[in-house]
């Protein structure tokens, strides 16, 4: 397969539509409507649906582009900081983005404490994985993010970059991702009939099959930077690591016994619905 398709969708004077921040929109509405009607679902309002997606909004790109600017390049932009906030130029961390979504979750309870930090976040896992898959196809349409070349019969061609055959490896992780979101669907939907019996262990799934699935895919793409050349497992295989390692102890159920994730795991039947923190 040879793919050269434009990614600017279309142009008008200055303004052009490309597929990636489609695909972003694609996905946070997709995130918004689902959240919304879990939210309404559970007594929460719609105010409070709209200042979740703000959170996220501002988490996700924040989170992703610190991500690849600090484990990426942090030298290159380290040394010219301004250039951290020209995100419109490329280079954001999924990694990154998945650490900007939790801090984002955190920081929207300090205004809202009407719901738990495990409840929320757990509830929002099937949304979330969506929208990564639906990163990944921006990043096909982009062409960046190419595998390694090979031979094997669904090989495709990024006229863009090179003549080279590669491995889809954009199409390779949202096919996972969507894969985990459906899954994610089902056990999510099952726990909450439960009333969330062991709070983080969804969470703890979900990094689990998230992780190890990006730990391997891993193996297919090409090094995002030179220095990844010289090492035994590249940056996004390190960085996976401690999200599956924290999954295995979520699983386990020992947050339970620490004080701070015990206090994250409060439910929202144990706390005051739709009430708004004090200023």
């Amino acid at each position: 397969m040879v793919w050269n398709v434009d990614p600017v969708i279309f142009q008008i004077g200055g303004f052009g539509l490309r597929y990636y921040p489609l695909c972003f929109i694609i996905g946070f509405t997709v995130g918004y409507l689902y959240t919304e009607k879990r939210f309404l679902a559970n007594g929460f309002t719609k105010e409070q649906v709209d200042s979740m997606l703000t959170h996220l909004i501002l988490g996700t790109i924040i989170g992703a582009r610190l991500g690849h600017c600090l484990f990426y390049e942090p030298e290159y932009y380290l040394s010219n900081p301004i250039l951290i906030l020209k995100v419109w130029q490329g280079g954001l961390a999924s990694h990154g983005g998945i650490a900007g979504i939790l801090t984002a979750i955190y920081l929207y309870l300090r205004k809202w404490k009407s719901m738990s930090f495990f409840w929320l976040v757990e509830t929002m896992i099937p949304p979330i994985m969506f929208t990564l898959g639906m990163i990944r196809i921006g990043n096909f349409f982009n062409s960046e993010i190419i595998g390694k070349i090979t031979d094997v019969p669904w090989a495709v061609i990024f006229e863009r970059v090179d003549p080279n055959p590669r491995h889809p490896s954009q199409i390779y992780e949202a096919i996972g991702y969507f894969a985990i979101a459906a899954i994610m669907y089902f056990w999510c939907n099952k726990e909450a009939k439960k009333g969330w019996p062991v709070p983080g262990k969804s969470l703890g799934l979900v990094f689990i099959l998230a992780f190890s699935f990006r730990f391997f895919v891993e193996y297919a793409k090409i090094e995002q930077v030179n220095f990844e050349k010289f090492m035994v497992f590249n940056m996004g295989q390190l960085l996976s690591v401690p999200f599956v390692l924290l999954g295995i102890y979520f699983m386990t159920g020992h947050q339970n016994k620490v004080p701070f994730f015990n206090f994250l795991s409060q439910t929202p039947k144990n706390l005051k619905k739709g009430k708004k923190k004090k200023a």
